[in-house]
Parts: structure tokens; sequence; C-alpha cells
């Protein structure tokens, strides 16, 4: 076999080792690498700002600008940095710009982008000034961006974390007169946080709610949350307004529009009138309160779950539920005092609460009582609102176990049950429970037109007389039980007004019982008796009957048949109470059964006035035994006041027929 001959041609690498590029060649790629290394030291990432502007404005449908630099850092992770961003505002508002920044620095995941889509894992941010406004016809907020594309499962852009340093919030409202304005920056996420999660904010910020000064501190999640409405925003806030203060710890829902919350409340202030610009709700006035609860908003519907905490000098608990769905809010609550202050009551008859010793009461109910300790009337003259009485409706049943009133007849507890529709109100009952016995009534208030229409209907039944001056000495030992009936019709914006203006009728009366016979001597002016009795032992002297019964017509209560029968004494009077000037004259006319020689036998004059009355002898009236003691013979109670009277069971007053002999 021959052997092959050796090729002419070197071998490859040998080729190569010894290939030399023609002058051209190293021309073209001396000038490549020229380019390069000029592209290199020259490249500005500015250039790409024109489609960066254009890319975000697309994706928020606002104009998006970078004022200073752009730059770019490339890795596993790009970090884009730009200097004097600003994004404009919605396009109703009044404000150009929405918000801005000194820096901002962005990291992006590359893969993302592969699939134009923008996955911003953080961005930083060192001067932010955000402005968030609603809507003028309240149909959202420039925080509202473009509309997504229904048929993407997601946006293509997402963030994920935000870190706020040196940054400012502004929110206003201008239909609800609010405006806030807030420092914010982010603080490290607690123990136990997602590593991803986003930091949340330090907040302190000033301004107006609804009309009131502002005030806010603490914690809330990011603001990045606020994009997301459907997820709940985290808060932990000390917020006042004017006087009232409350600290909420809980989740807001799409919190621009308050529509679902859940937040432990805990809410103070120095009366609950005040809330009634800050929420709406037109609560009576009150002493300073603090409440703690659970708030809950789910929609139209708001509650206040599970509060306990007092209002005055006492305590209230319950439920509280407003509705707001309807044309007005409608207000539902159940209420429970364990002990109730009386006075803290003050408030629903247009008066302030009792200021003296250890009350409670706000600086300017101290002024208003101080006004109306120096006033020579008694009956609250302050009108109620009418506009409050008409902006919501109510439902509200509240119940007293004990109730607290040292400068009352002794009352035991309260059952009422308000209603308000429409600027009707009614009491249907308010009952309490006085002195072993009952005071039940039912009150009506028109404030549908001005003056308020009142109809008031009280029946006083089993009230026992030693509890009734039980701390009156000389009721030791007294036996009785008072019961009667009053109707009142009125018309006027206080309770003044219509006490002054009021038709109807008020009778009294008691059947057999005991009472001291000092009261009785006293009563008769019998100076030797009433010595007797005060160097030695009182006694206890049967009572036989009393009633009073008064027509009442405009305002003047006219006696109609008032007595006091014992074994000791018959009381007979006559007269007026005036209870529009609050006026008394009555007569009354002792004529003691006894004997004794220094009995002046005279009628006794009770004058003056409800908060200053005067008792004195009436000498003029001396001569008119005679027919004093006609009219004695005479003299029977009305019939309506004889099923009232109670004297134990099985016993029979000793009134009506038996009277007269």
């Amino acid at each position: 076999m021959n052997a092959p001959e050796p090729s002419s041609k070197p071998p490859r690498t040998q080729r190569l080792r010894h290939w030399r590029p023609s002058r051209t060649t190293r021309f073209v790629l001396g000038a490549l690498g020229m380019a390069l290394l000029l592209l290199l030291v020259f490249f500005d990432w500015n250039w790409f700002k024109g489609p960066l502007e254009r890319a975000v404005s697309s994706a928020t449908g606002r104009e998006f600008r970078i004022d200073g630099d752009l730059d770019v850092d490339l890795g596993r992770t790009i970090t884009v940095s730009a200097d004097g961003v600003r994004l404009s505002n919605a396009s109703w508002s009044k404000q150009a710009r929405m918000g801005s920044a000194d820096r901002v620095e962005i990291d992006i995941a590359p893969l993302p982008l592969l699939a134009l889509r923008l996955r911003m894992k953080e961005v930083r941010a060192t001067r932010p000034d955000l402005w968030l406004e609603t809507a003028p016809d309240g149909s959202g907020g420039n925080w509202e961006f473009g509309a997504r594309d229904d048929n993407e499962a997601t946006p293509r852009w997402r963030l994920e974390r935000l870190w706020i340093d040196q940054g400012r919030l502004r929110f206003t409202d201008a239909a609800e007169k609010t405006d806030i304005d807030i420092v914010l920056a982010s603080v490290a996420p607690g123990a136990g946080a997602r590593a991803d999660a986003s930091a949340p904010v330090a907040v302190a910020g000033k301004g107006h709610w609804r009309g009131a000064a502002f005030r806010l501190e603490g914690q809330a999640a990011s603001p990045l949350a606020l994009a997301d409405t459907d997820t709940p925003y985290r808060i932990d806030l000390d917020a006042s307004a004017g006087a009232t203060r409350a600290s909420a710890s809980g989740t807001l829902t799409n919190p621009f529009r308050f529509q679902t919350f859940d937040v432990q409340m805990r809410l103070q202030g120095q009366d609950l009138e005040d809330l009634y610009p800050l929420l709406g709700l037109a609560l009576p006035p009150s002493p300073p309160y603090r409440l703690d609860g659970r708030l809950r908003r789910n929609g139209d519907v708001w509650r206040y779950e599970g509060f306990k905490g007092t209002v005055g000098d006492s305590d209230l608990a319950g439920d509280v539920q407003v509705d707001v769905s309807g044309k007005r809010p409608m207000f539902t609550a159940q209420l429970l005092s364990r002990r109730l202050d009386f006075d803290d009551l003050a408030g629903f008859l247009g008066a302030p609460p009792s200021t003296g010793g250890e009350e409670t009461a706000n600086a300017q109910q101290k002024k208003q009582a101080a006004q109306r300790a120096a006033s020579p009337r008694l009956l609250p003259d302050t009108p109620y609102d009418l506009a409050k009485l008409n902006a919501m409706d109510a439902d509200v049943r509240w119940r007293a176990q004990k109730i607290h009133a040292p400068k009352l007849p002794m009352i035991d507890d309260m059952d009422a049950h308000l209603r308000l529709d429409a600027g009707l109100l009614r009491l249907e009952p308010l009952n309490f429970g006085v002195a072993g016995g009952d005071v039940r009534s039912t009150i009506r208030m028109d404030a549908r037109s001005e003056p308020i229409d009142t109809r008031a209907q009280i029946s006083v039944r089993g009230v026992e007389l030693p509890r009734l001056f039980a701390q009156s000495e000389l009721a030791q030992g007294a036996i009785g039980r008072i019961g009667g009936d009053i109707q009142l019709h009125g018309r006027g914006n206080s309770v003044a007004a219509i006490l002054g203006s009021a038709d109807g009728e008020v009778a009294l009366g008691m059947g057999r019982g005991r009472i001291s016979n000092l009261i009785m001597e006293l009563a008769g002016l019998d100076i030797a008796e009433s010595l007797k009795f005060l160097l030695t032992d009182d006694r206890q002297v049967p009572i036989r009957c009393a009633f009073a019964d008064f027509g009442v017509q405009d305002g003047v209560m006219t006696s109609r048949a008032l007595a006091f029968d014992s074994t000791d004494t018959i009381i007979v009077g006559e007269g007026t109470v005036d209870l529009g000037d609050e006026s008394l004259d009555l007569l009354l006319r002792p004529r003691p059964k006894d004997r004794s020689i220094l009995s002046l036998r005279s009628p006794l004059r009770v004058g003056g006035t409800f908060k200053d009355p005067s008792f004195r002898p009436d000498l003029a009236a001396l001569g008119v035994r005679g027919a004093i003691a006609l009219a004695l013979g005479s003299i029977t109670p009305p019939a309506a006041l004889l099923a009232t009277f109670e004297t134990g069971p099985g016993e029979d007053s000793d009134c009506g027929g038996q009277y007269a002999r």
C-alpha cells in the first residue's frame, strides 16, 4: 500500500498561529474597541429618563418627571436611583402635584422585565411629600390611579416595600372641613414580622378634623398599603380633635373612605355633645366621659361593642350601633349603669351637672353652674337644639340599677326607653323607683315644628313617706304612701318654657298613716305644744287623709282641693303656683284639734319663689275662722285620687265618705 502524500497545507492551529489581520480589519476592530471604551466612559443613564418617565406615566395615568439625575447599578438586583422626582395630581385637583421626593432609589427584580412587568422589591424615598385628597363629588380620592385592565389578573407593576426618610403626608377633605398635615418616617418592623413586609411608619401630625383642631401621633402601616383598598390597614394611634381624645389600635380597610373598621377604641372628652360636629351624633350634653370598647364598621353600619367606662360620676356600659344608610343616621343602644349619679342626667333637661365637692364637671359646666346658682330661677331655661333633634333617629334603652341622688328624695333605679323618629321624641317609659314606690312617665316631645310641643303623663304609686324624707329626723317612724297623677301639655324649647305654658292637672294624695306630731304642731304654730315636743320625746300622730289637686292653665297651677287631716290638726289650703315666673302664693289654714293657750291658730302664707320660698303667718286672715270651720265639713278628696291611696294590705283609706264626719 502506498503511503499518502503529505498535504501541501499546514495544520489549522499552525495556520491560525501565522494568521495576520489585514490592515482594514485591524482598523475596524480598533474602531469598535475605541467606541466601546468611549461608551463605557461617557455613557449617561439620563438618556433613559424619557422612556422611564413615559413608562411610569402610562402605568399610573399621571405625568411623572425626573428633574435630577438618573442612575442604574446593574447586578442580580437592578437599583435605579433618581433625584428630584415628582408625580402630578388627579385632573380634578386644584393642586398640580400629588407627590415629590428629593431622591428615590428603586430595587428592581430583572427577570420580570422579560415579561414586560415591573416588580419593585423596595423603594427608598428621601424627604417625600405626598398630598392625598378626596374628590369634590365624593366619588373617590387622588390615590386611585388609572383603571386596571380587567383582562389582567394582576397589574403590570408591583411595589413590595417602601422606606421613608423625613416624609410628609397631607390629607384634605374640603366637604368635611378636614385637613391634616403629618410628618412620618419608616421604622424597623417589630419582631416576628415578615422580612419582606413593608416597614410601618411613625406619625405625628396636626390640622383640623371637621373644623375642630386636630392632633395625631403613633404608628401606622406603610403608606404603601393605602393604595391597596382591599387589605386592612394597621394603626396604633392617639388622636385629639378639640377636647375629644381617642386611642385606636386595629385595622381600617380603605381608611380614607372609612368603610370597614375593626379597632379597640378608647374615647374620652369633656362633653358627649362635642361628638356632634366630629361624628354627626346628636348626643345630649354630659359631664366629662371616658369609654373603652371595640369599634367596628361594615359599610353603612358602625358598632361600638362591649364598651365600658364612666360619664361624670356614673358608670356606663353597653352596645351602640349607628346605621347611616338612611336619610338620617339611626342610633341604637342598649345601656346599663350599675350606679348612676342622678345629676349626670341634667344635660337632658338643659342644666349643668352638680359641681360641688368631688362632683365631675368640665370648665364650661362649672361656669354654667355658677351662673345658675346666682340666678333667682330654678327651672332649666337652656333651649333644646331643634337641628340636633332632627339630625338623627334613635332607639335607646337605658337601665340604672342604683341611683345616687343625695339632694333629692330617695331614688332607687331607672328604666328609660327613648325613641326619636324624624324629630318626634318619645320616652316610653321613663320610670324611676322612688322611696319604695314608682314614678312612671310617658313623655312626648314633637320637635318637627317650633316651638316644641310636649305632653307628659306621670303616675306616682306607692311612694313611702318615711323613705321619701329619709334624711329628716322628723320622718323617723312615719308611715304612709303617696300616689297621684300628673298630666301636662306645654309648648316651648326649654323645660322652663314648656312648664311656663303648660295646661293640665296635678293631683297627689295619701291615705292613712302616721307622722311626727311636732310637724303638725309647727304647722299650726302651737308654740306650747312644739316646745313640749322639742324638750321631750316626740310622738306619732295618725293621719286620716292628705291630698292636693291643682288645675293647670297657661303655666299657673290653681288649687281645686288641698287638705291634710290628722287626729291632731286639720290643714286646708288654697292658692296658686306659677310655673312661668316660679312663684308661690298658697294660704294654709291650720285648725288644731286640741286646746293650747299659746296656739296662734293663724293661717300660713307660703310665698316667694321655687328657689327661695317663704313661710309666714297671715294675721290678716285670722277673722275667717268661722268660714273655715264650715268649709271643713264639706271638703273631700278628688275621686280620681281615692284609687291611689295606699296604707297596707287589707286596710282601707280613711277618706272619701268618712272624711266629712
